[in-house]
C-alpha cells in the first residue's frame, strides 16, 4: 500500500523539499554567471542534483499520499454507514475521516484531535487512548472497555498502514443494553457508597409498587450477601430473590440485580447476556448448564457446551468436583480463589457458589448451583506484590546476618594468613600457597561485601567527586571489559553538579551495568553512559517508588541488545536472578547494584524493549557544596605508608566472642609491641576494668555480642575511664550502630574483615 522504506524518507524531507529546490537553483544560475568555468561546472552539478532530489521528493511523497488517499477511502466505504462512531488519526492523534455517526455524535472534528473530541465525553482519556495507540504498534489492533459520563463504552483501534490508526467506539448499549437500568427485564437497584439507593429501574419499581430511598425498604433482610437468596418488599407480598452484585470500580457504587428464586430459563439466560455480572448455572457433577456472556468473556471460551467447572479453573488446592460436591451437599459456603485456565494471560477469579433447589419439568426435586465470577486478577496481584516485599525483606535479613557470621570467619583466616606471611619470604615452597589462600579469601569478601549491598548494610566511604573524571578514569577499564566487537560512549553534562558516594561502589555499579550491557550485544553493538543534570521541582513517581523534589545527577547506560522480556523485567533486581547459563553469573550484580544505589539516597529504573535494547537510569542527589573532591576526615582510609612496620607501646583491652578472631587480633597487636588484655564479653571486660591500679589506653571492642553490645560497656567503662580510646570492629555496616558510636567519644569504626596490617595501623592512629 505504501511506497516503501524510500518514501518514508522522502515522507520525513517533503517540507525541506522547496528549499533543495530553490537552493539547486541558486547554484545553477550561479554557476551560469561565474567566470570560472571549471568551477560553474562542479556547481552547475551540484545544483542539478538538488534539483533532480527535490524532484525525487515531491513525487514518492505524492505517490505515499495517494496510496495513503485510497487506503482512507476503502476504509470510509467500510465505515461509512457503521452505527458506531469510527475515526481514522494519524500518529499525533488528529483526525483524518470521520463517519456519519461520528459527525452525529460529536459534530464535524476533522483536523482536530481525538483527545480533544474525547474529553466530553469521558475524564481524562489521555492515557487510555496513548495505552491503546501503544498495543495497536506493537499487535496491530487493541481494545479496552471505558466508563462513560453516560453509561459505558468499548473502545477499539487498528493501525492501518504504518502510521495510521481506526478507532471505533462502542456503546456497550448498543450490544444488548448493559448499562440502561430501564432497558433490562430484571430488577436492578443503584447504591451509593453509603447504601443509599441511587436509582430503581422500571422492572424494580412495578415490583415494590413505588420509589424508595432507603434499602431496607426494599430489601428486608439486610445485610446483602452476593449470591445468596434475599426477600424483596413487593407490592403483592414477599418475594424471594437470588442478589448478583456489580461494583462500579473507581466510584464506589454498586448495582443490585435480582434474579427469580427458580434457577432461570434458557431464555432467562439468554436475557442475562446484559448483567454486568459473570454468572454459571452448574449441575451437581460439575457440568455448566448455562451461562452469560461476561462470564464466557472471563473464561474465554464461546460456549459452555460438554464443559465442566472442572475444565475451566485451576489451583483449588483439591479437585473441583470436590468442592462442588461440598457445596451441594451444604458442606460450603466459603468463596473460592482459582485460576481460570482458559485464557492466555494470567486471569484470577473469585467464585461464590450457591445451591438452588427447584422442580424440574414432571420430575421432583433438584439441586442445582449458581456460580458468580468476579475478576480477581488485580487483587492476586497485590497479594503476589506483597508476599515479594516480605520474600525481599528476609532476604535481606537473611543476607545480613549470613554476612555477619561469614565475615567473622574471614577475618580469622586472612588474619592468620597474614601471621604466617610474615615468617615466610618468596623464595619458601609454602608463599605461594598462602598468598593463593590470602586471595581467595579476599574474593569471598567481596562475595559477602555483595550480599551486604543486596542487605543495604555494607559500609561506606562517601566523598565528594566530578562524576565526569571518575568515569574518564574508568574508561580504559571499560573498554577492556567489552571487548572488541563492542563500543563504549560517553556523553556528559557541561555543567554537571559534584554528587557524595562511595567511589569505589559507584564504579562497581557502573561496571556491572556495562558488562551486562556487553553480555546482552553477542553480535556487537554500542553501549552509552550519558550524564546530565535534572531539577525535579515536584516529586516524581515511578514503579512504587517517589523521588523527593530537588537537583539530580542523573546517569543512563543503555545498549542495543536483545532487551528483557516485560514478565522478567520487574525480577532482574531480584537476589541470586539470573538470565544466563550455570556459571555465567551468580544473580547478585544487579541486586548488589540496587543496594548500593539504595544506600547512597538514590534510585535506580529500568526500561527495555525486546530487541531493541535496555536502558538502566540512575538518579544520585546532586551535593549542595561545589567544593574539590574531598573525602570526610572521619571516613578517611588509614594511611598506607606501611604504619605495621613501626611498633608500639601501650596497653590495650581487646574485647571479642569470637576465639579464633580474638586469637589473631591478640597475636598482631602483640607482635607490633601492644600489651594486650584479652576479654570473651563485656561482662568480664567491665570485670577487669573493676582493678583501678590496672592502666588502658585503647578499648578494642566488637559491637554485637551475646549479654552487653559494644557501645553499651564502653559507655558504662567511660564513666570512670573518660580518657581511654575506643575502636569498635564489628561485621555488620558502621550505620547500624551509628546513633550509639556517636555518643561515645574518641571512638573511630573497622569493618571486618580486616587485615593484619589494618589493624594495627588503626590502633595505632588511636594512640596518636
Amino acid at each position: 500500500m505504501t511506497a516503501g522504506p524510500l518514501s518514508k524518507q522522502a515522507e520525513r524531507i517533503a517540507p525541506y523539499s522547496m528549499g533543495l529546490a530553490l537552493g539547486g537553483l541558486a547554484l545553477c544560475v550561479g554557476a551560469l554567471i561565474l567566470p570560472v568555468p571549471q568551477l560553474g561546472l562542479i556547481l552547475f552539478s551540484g545544483g542539478a542534483a538538488l534539483l533532480w532530489a527535490a524532484l525525487l521528493v515531491r513525487v514518492l511523497n505524492h505517490r505515499r499520499h495517494v496510496a495513503r488517499n485510497r487506503l482512507n477511502m476503502a476504509l470510509a466505504e467500510f465505515v461509512a454507514n457503521d452505527a458506531a462512531p469510527s475515526f481514522t488519526t494519524d500518529l499525533n492523534g488528529v483526525i483524518g475521516y470521520e463517519n456519519r455517526a461520528a459527525i452525529e455524535r460529536f459534530g464535524g472534528r476533522g483536523g482536530q484531535t481525538l483527545l480533544h473530541a474525547l474529553e466530553e465525553v469521558f475524564a481524562a482519556p489521555g492515557a487510555t487512548l496513548s495505552r491503546l495507540q501503544s498495543r495497536a504498534l506493537a499487535k496491530g489492533a487493541a481494545r479496552e472497555d471505558v466508563v462513560m459520563r453516560h453509561g459505558h463504552m468499548r473502545l477499539s483501534v487498528h493501525l492501518i498502514g504504518e502510521s495510521g490508526f481506526l478507532w471505533r467506539l462502542e456503546d456497550m448499549a448498543e450490544r444488548g443494553g448493559a448499562f440502561d437500568g430501564d432497558a433490562i427485564s430484571l430488577p436492578m437497584v443503584t447504591l451509593s457508597k453509603n447504601n443509599t439507593v441511587l436509582f430503581l429501574n422500571e422492572p424494580m419499581r412495578r415490583l415494590i409498587g413505588h420509589r424508595e430511598k432507603a434499602l431496607d425498604r426494599v430489601v428486608t433482610d439486610l445485610p446483602i450477601r452476593p449470591g445468596d437468596v434475599h426477600v424483596l418488599a413487593g407490592v403483592e407480598g414477599r418475594i424471594h430473590a437470588r442478589v448478583a452484585q456489580y461494583e462500579r470500580s473507581g466510584t464506589g457504587r454498586k448495582e443490585l440485580y435480582f434474579l427469580p428464586e427458580t434457577t432461570p430459563s434458557l431464555g432467562a439466560w439468554e436475557a442475562l447476556d446484559a448483567l454486568p455480572v459473570a454468572l454459571l448455572k452448574v449441575a451437581v457433577d460439575g457440568r455448566i448448564l448455562q451461562s452469560n456472556r461476561p462470564a464466557r468473556e472471563l473464561l474465554a471460551i464461546p460456549s459452555h457446551d460438554r464443559l465442566s467447572l472442572g475444565d475451566l479453573v485451576e489451583g483449588l488446592g483439591r479437585p473441583v468436583q470436590d468442592w462442588v460436591s461440598d457445596v451441594a451437599m451444604g458442606r460450603a459456603r466459603k468463596p473460592e480463589f482459582v485460576r481460570a485456565s482458559r485464557p492466555q494471560s494470567d486471569t484470577f477469579l473469585q467464585i461464590s457458589l450457591n445451591r438452588v433447589e427447584g422442580k424440574g419439568e414432571g420430575k421432583k426435586d433438584q439441586i442445582e448451583l449458581i456460580a458468580v465470577l468476579s475478576d480477581a486478577t488485580e487483587l492476586k496481584s497485590l497479594e503476589a506484590q506483597f508476599v515479594q516485599s516480605q520474600k525481599m525483606q528476609a532476604i535481606g535479613q537473611l543476607a545480613g546476618g549470613v554476612a555477619h557470621d561469614f565475615n567473622n570467619l574471614l577475618t580469622a583466616i586472612s588474619g592468620h594468613c597474614d601471621l604466617l606471611l610474615l615468617r615466610h619470604d618468596k623464595a619458601d615452597p609454602d608463599y605461594g600457597d598462602l598468598v593463593q589462600i590470602h586471595q581467595n579469601a579476599n574474593r569471598a569478601a567481596s562475595l559477602v561485601g555483595q550480599l551486604l549491598a543486596f542487605s543495604r548494610k555494607q559500609t561506606l566511604k562517601p566523598e565528594v567527586i566530578d562524576l565526569r573524571d571518575t568515569l574518564s578514569d574508568l574508561t580504559h577499564l571499560l573498554n577492556r571489559l567489552v571487548g572488541e566487537k563492542v563500543s563504549l560512549s560517553l556523553d556528559h553534562d557541561a555543567g554537571l553538579l559534584p554528587i557524595r558516594v562511595d567511589k569505589r561502589q559507584l564504579e562497581q555499579v557502573i561496571m556491572n551495568l556495562v558488562v551486562n550491557a556487553r553480555d546482552a550485544m553477542p553480535l556487537g553493538g554500542e553501549i552509552k553512559i550519558e550524564t546530565r543534570n535534572e531539577v525535579l521541582r515536584d516529586a516524581f513517581t515511578r514503579d512504587r517508588a517517589t523521588i523527593p523534589p530537588g537537583e539530580y545527577v542523573v546517569v543512563t547506560v543503555s545498549d542495543q541488545g536483545v532487551g528483557i522480556p516485560p514478565d522478567r523485567l520487574q525480577k532482574v533486581f531480584e537476589p541470586f536472578y539470573t538470565t544466563k547459563r550455570t556459571g555465567e553469573g551468580t544473580g547478585l550484580g544487579l541486586s548488589t547494584a540496587y543496594g548500593i544505589i539504595k544506600q547512597t539516597g538514590g534510585f535506580i529504573f529500568v526500561d527495555s524493549m525486546v530487541g531493541s535494547g535496555t536502558a538502566f537510569t540512575i538518579f544520585l542527589p546532586a551535593h549542595t557544596a561545589r567544593a574539590e573532591a574531598v573525602v570526610e576526615a572521619a571516613n578517611k582510609p588509614v594511611a598506607e605508608a606501611h604504619p605495621t612496620s613501626e611498633r608500639g607501646s601501650g596497653v590495650i583491652l581487646l574485647v571479642e566472642d569470637e576465639a579464633p578472631v580474638r586469637a589473631f587480633a591478640s597475636r598482631a597487636l602483640r607482635l607490633r609491641g601492644y600489651t594486650v588484655i584479652e576479654a570473651e564479653n563485656a561482662e568480664e571486660a567491665l570485670e577487669t576494668l573493676e582493678d583501678e591500679s590496672l592502666h588502658i589506653d585503647v578499648f578494642v571492642s566488637d559491637v554485637i555480642m551475646p549479654g552487653m553490645d559494644g557501645p553499651s560497656w564502653v559507655s558504662e567503662a567511660l564513666k570512670h575511664r573518660p580518657g581511654v580510646k575506643v575502636v569498635f570492629v564489628s561485621g555488620y555496616a558502621e550505620d547500624h550502630f551509628s546513633e550509639q558510636q556517636s555518643r561515645i567519644p574518641n571512638s573511630t569504626f573497622l569493618p571486618k574483615p580486616f587485615s593484619l596490617s589494618e589493624l594495627t595501623a588503626t590502633v595505632q592512629a588511636q594512640f596518636h
